[in-house]
C-alpha cells in the first residue's frame, strides 16, 4: 500500500487522456489498495478543467457529461478528502508568501504537508503527485516525496 496526494493537475489526467494518463491510473485504481487523498477544493478544480476542455472542443458534451459523473462518483466515494480549515489556509499563506506559488497550488502544498505530518507521526509518508513544476519545486524544498505523471508518457 502506497499513500498518495493528488493535486489538481494530477488527477485530471484519471479522467481526460493526456501525458501521465496511463501512470495515474495505476495508483488511484481501487484493486491497488492505496490510500488516494485530494483537497477538498480539487473538486473545484478538476470540474472546471473538465467543463474548459468542453468550451474549447477537445471534449464532447457527451463525453464531458460522463466524465464530471464519474469524477463526482468518484470524488464522493473513493479518494480522501482533505477539509479545508484556518489552519490549512494560514498555512497556505505562508506557503504563497515563501514559495511564490498560486493560490490553489499553496493550499493543495498546505494540505499535503499537514497530511504528511500525521503520517509521518505513524512512520509513514505521503508522495505528493503533480504535474505543475512550481508546486513541486516547493514540495521538494518542503521536505515532501514528489512524482510527476508527466514524466511517464
Amino acid at each position: 500500500m502506497a499513500i498518495y496526494f493528488f493535486d489538481s493537475s494530477a488527477i485530471v489526467k484519471r479522467y481526460v487522456n493526456e501525458t501521465g494518463t496511463a501512470w495515474v491510473n495505476s495508483p488511484v485504481d481501487p484493486l491497488a489498495g492505496n490510500l488516494n487523498h485530494l483537497a477538498r477544493i480539487t473538486g473545484v478544480e478538476v470540474v472546471a478543467a473538465i467543463a474548459r476542455r468542453q468550451r474549447i472542443g477537445s471534449v464532447s458534451a457527451p463525453a464531458a457529461a460522463l466524465l464530471l459523473t464519474q469524477f463526482q462518483h468518484e470524488f464522493a466515494n473513493e479518494y480522501l478528502l482533505a477539509e479545508m480549515t484556518l489552519a490549512l489556509i494560514q498555512q497556505a499563506m505562508s506557503l504563497a508568501q515563501t514559495h511564490a506559488l498560486r493560490a490553489y497550488d499553496a493550499v493543495q502544498l498546505a494540505a499535503a504537508m499537514q497530511l504528511n505530518a500525521r503520517y509521518l507521526a505513524v512512520g509513514l509518508s505521503l508522495t505528493l503527485v503533480s504535474a505543475d513544476m512550481e508546486l513541486n519545486a516547493a514540495a521538494l524544498m518542503e521536505g515532501l516525496a514528489v512524482e510527476d505523471p508527466n514524466t511517464h508518457p
